[in-house]
């Protein structure tokens, strides 16, 4: 796929505020500090599009982004540990929940994972509820540049392990660089796959 336009659309705390549902639309979501908003510039080779920070817990409303005029991107708050109150996690928490459940043209949530780590709770609960809800989800490990190859490897053939133990078919994964480039045209080209699919299944109805 190749990204000719990129753009900033809206944010808002509302589902009924989102963007009308006519196009596919993804979601990425992480624990804070995952490296999220640089995979995201990365993958659309927009420099600042998605604003970064070294302060867990940057990013605080469901944010939209227009791609190719075809479809959506959504950057979502993280989950987990971030320097916020617990007034703010909690209604974060309601916030993407109720936005996972009742987005109707949610085609995929691209889970973030940090590959520096072995499995962690927050993420395989977190992924529980999206296979609990029916809501299709993939696996990202991100930073790989930020460790040997071999080290990435083993983190990921862990967590694959790990997963297997509660799902029967484990979720498809992406292993992937921000500062390399890793793994772009693998996480640009699934999405394409299911676009295609999605406008074959329109055709047919």
């Amino acid at each position: 796929m190749q990204i000719r336009d990129a753009s900033f659309l809206m944010s808002n705390t509302r589902v009924d505020q989102c963007p009308p549902p006519t196009l596919p639309e993804y979601a990425f979501i992480g624990r804070s500090n995952v490296g999220k908003s640089s995979l995201i510039n990365m993958l659309m080779e927009r420099k600042g599009l998605a604003k970064t920070s070294s302060l867990p817990g940057k990013t605080q409303l469901i944010n939209h982004f227009l791609v190719n005029k075809e479809w959506y991107l959504v950057d979502l708050p993280g989950y987990g540990y971030a320097k916020v109150s617990k007034d703010s996690r909690v209604k974060w928490g309601r916030m993407i929940n109720f936005y996972l459940r009742q987005r109707e043209n949610l085609s995929c949530v691209f889970v973030l994972i940090d590959s520096r780590h072995t499995a962690q709770a927050v993420d395989l609960e977190f992924m529980e509820m999206l296979g609990t809800e029916g809501i299709p989800f993939v696996m990202v490990f991100t930073k790989a540049d930020k460790q040997s190859g071999s080290r990435t490897h083993q983190n990921v053939t862990e967590y694959m392990r790990k997963m297997s133990e509660s799902w029967d078919e484990v979720p498809r994964h992406f292993v992937t660089s921000a500062e390399e480039k890793t793994g772009r045209d693998e996480v640009l080209a699934f999405i394409e796959d299911v676009n295609r699919q999605m406008a074959q299944t329109e055709e047919i109805v």
